[in-house]
């Protein structure tokens, strides 16, 4: 098979009945084109039906709607009282919208290494974290940042006990993790905050923006002033506190209400191509689909799904792997980027994976590398990290495959096919 069109990780994908463009159009009928107004607020009350559903007991979390996940992590720090010089213990796997608004703040990043069941958090590393941190400034952090590195849920009861015992508040940053739930519980609804992404990507979009989960009325209603410029209840602007202007835009808020109609097709079809992917490469020798836990609490959206290469597996082309420098932005937005003095780091996928990505590109199926850990990025060098060798290791062997929406059965055949036509 020849792919009539290339194949994305995760294309945006609207629903059939055409909602997100209704609502959008209601958004120009009535002149409600601001960073408010009525899609705004069905949109809130959309993701809070779907984030308190529970299996235990109905949840009563309160949710803003945001321009960006990376706002939401903001102004959750912000909450948790973060300010220049505290400290936040954060996920090291993970995308930098996780670690890059603690130094918005002044703050430094505390980088915690995965474990291997999820590659998420190590709990274990964490309150090593903690103590040391305490024994070597003489305060606690101020926060903890586990993330949901490509919707498989962190393990959230130890992380909340540790959080718990050492009255730490947990931000938790399900960006990726949208509908994927842990003990029947959806990700963002543990901590003291919740983080959710709709970037053109995500899970569902609304091309750009996000949403913050709190825990009461009072947490919600502090939010939404530090949202909104944090202006004061006078006839004119009084401005008591510094805000942002971080509040979601009528029209985008009209395409995540249409989004939220197909959400839960979204989150089935994500997790029939992981079983698609582990039944289709079970039997290829030297590459291994990452599943989550067979123990039960686990239940991942899979937003994307990712495989590892053992270090042996000789692929096709290998011996050009990094011999030139890339000359644009590998998967995403591509944007702006700054062009790479050299094709190599000091940390980097091994030859095998990028061989493998160079074949697929060729072949017109994107697939990445996982994210570096943050304690390897250069602009981290300085700030303390608590490692295991986890995240390093499963960066050079791992890689992202398409899992969206428009993904079809027949193309992860061909993805599949692919694959194996790559292995030398």
């Amino acid at each position: 098979m020849t792919p009539k069109k290339r194949i994305y990780l995760c294309l945006a994908h609207m629903s059939e009945a055409g909602l997100e463009q209704k609502y959008i159009q209601e958004a120009f009928d009535t002149n409600w084109v601001v960073p408010l107004g009525p899609n705004v607020n069905a949109f809130e009350k959309d993701l809070e039906n779907f984030v308190n559903e529970n299996q235990n007991e109905k949840l009563t979390k309160r949710v803003v709607a945001l321009s960006s996940g990376t706002a939401a992590v903001h102004l959750a720090l912000i909450n948790c009282g973060v300010k220049v010089g505290d400290e936040v213990c954060v996920q090291s796997f993970t995308f930098c919208a996780s670690s890059h608004p603690i130094t918005y703040l002044g703050a430094t990043p505390v980088f915690v290494d995965s474990e291997k069941d999820t590659w998420n958090m190590d709990p274990d590393l964490l309150e090593e974290a903690i103590k040391d941190r305490i024994a070597k400034t003489g305060k606690k952090p101020k926060a903890i940042v586990p993330v949901a590195l490509y919707g498989m849920p962190y393990k959230i009861d130890r992380i909340i006990e540790i959080a718990n015992r050492y009255d730490i508040p947990v931000i938790e940053d399900a960006a990726e993790g949208f509908g994927s739930k842990y003990k029947g519980q959806v990700l963002g609804t543990f901590g003291k905050f919740g983080v959710l992404s709709f970037n053109g990507n995500k899970m569902i979009t609304t091309s750009g923006g996000g949403a913050l989960i709190t825990n009461n009325e009072d947490e919600w209603r502090e939010i939404m002033m530090y949202a909104t410029q944090y202006r004061e209840s006078y006839p004119y602007y009084q401005h008591e506190k510094i805000g942002f202007n971080y509040r979601l835009s009528n029209i985008c808020a009209g395409i995540g209400r249409g989004q939220m109609t197909i959400v839960n097709d979204h989150i089935a079809h994500h997790k029939k191509v992981q079983r698609m992917y582990e039944e289709l490469l079970a039997d290829v020798p030297g590459i291994h689909v990452h599943a989550q836990p067979a123990t039960g609490e686990y239940d991942s959206n899979f937003w994307l799904c990712t495989i590892t290469l053992d270090p042996d597996l000789k692929i096709k082309g290998q011996e050009n792997a990094y011999k030139t420098i890339v000359q644009g932005a590998v998967g995403g937005a591509a944007g702006v980027i700054h062009m790479a003095d050299s094709a190599t780091t000091d940390c980097q996928p091994n030859d095998n994976v990028e061989a493998l990505r160079v074949f697929m590109d060729a072949a017109e199926i994107e697939a990445r590398p996982v994210w570096k850990p943050m304690h390897k990025q250069p602009v981290y060098n300085n700030c303390p990290a608590y490692v295991n060798g986890v995240s390093e290791a499963m960066f050079k062997v791992s890689m992202c495959l398409p899992a969206g929406p428009c993904v079809s059965e027949e193309e992860i055949r061909y993805i599949v096919d692919t694959i194996k036509n790559a292995i030398a």
